[in-house]
């Protein structure tokens, strides 16, 4: 088996100590001699981590004493050889950037749908209100190419930022569906979907956990191809394997 445990975590909190926090993160970090990329922002937190599993929980456990991170809920998976070449910890202005100063996920989720329950969804062809469900893909293009749910709505976006405007150019589209928003472990997809909720579409749900999780909890019903992945594996196919393993 694999030895190397990677994870994804992302958890949007206010978080006015963000700076503190970096030194205290990476110190632990490299004492571990864990590797990958950690984001902290004012509005949370979003980090990518690989290295022994007792080591990688030992860091996200350490995280839990802090009331704001007790419910920290990494996805996981496992390579032979961490996909990081060295440990990064970054402060930023937003952990995933859409330029929307209103949208503060920290203050209030949109609703979410399981990875199960969408898999229903879609082998059912509707809600359990028997409404049409729509996939609606908030990644960029070149992610887009890598594999996506069949019959997804692609904007085409070449970065987040251009969400809000197309979203506007699109929303009458939208109607008398249920849009469900996804990404890659649902950090996108979550302020895309306050964002669709804001501007009044009706019933919008995002992938609780995203892709990444639709696969940990499912056999990857509707998905074709690969999920694109932001560290040297460049991709992972439904069992969460590197597709030349």
């Amino acid at each position: 088996m694999p030895s190397v445990l990677n994870i994804s975590c992302y958890k949007f909190v206010d978080l006015p100590d963000a700076a503190e926090w970096r030194q205290r993160l990476e110190d632990r970090a490299l004492e571990l001699g864990l590797k990958g990329t950690i984001l902290l922002a004012g509005e949370g937190i979003n980090f990518f981590l690989a290295g022994p599993a007792a080591d990688v929980r030992a860091f996200v456990d350490e995280m839990r004493g802090d009331p704001r991170f007790a419910d920290l809920s990494p996805k996981e998976s496992w390579t032979d050889t961490a996909p990081f070449r060295k440990m990064l910890v970054r402060v930023r202005n937003e952990i995933i950037r859409m330029d929307h100063p209103t949208i503060r996920p920290a203050t209030g989720r949109a609703p979410a749908v399981s990875p199960q329950v969408l898999r229903r969804w879609l082998a059912q062809g509707h809600d359990d209100g028997g409404r049409p469900v729509v996939m609606l893909d908030t990644r960029n293009d070149y992610e887009v190419a890598a594999g996506t749910f069949e019959g997804a709505i692609d904007w085409g976006l070449g970065k987040f930022t251009e969400f809000p405007g197309r979203l506007q150019e699109n929303r009458q589209a939208l109607a008398g569906k249920t849009v469900v928003s996804y990404c890659t472990g649902g950090i996108r997809c979550e302020k895309a979907a306050i964002l669709m909720q804001a501007v009044g579409v009706e019933s919008v749900y995002q992938l609780d956990g995203g892709i990444l999780k639709y696969f940990e909890e499912t056999d990857g019903l509707g998905f074709k191809g690969d999920c694109f992945v932001f560290d040297e594996r460049r991709a992972v196919d439904n069992g969460l394997r590197a597709p030349s393993a």
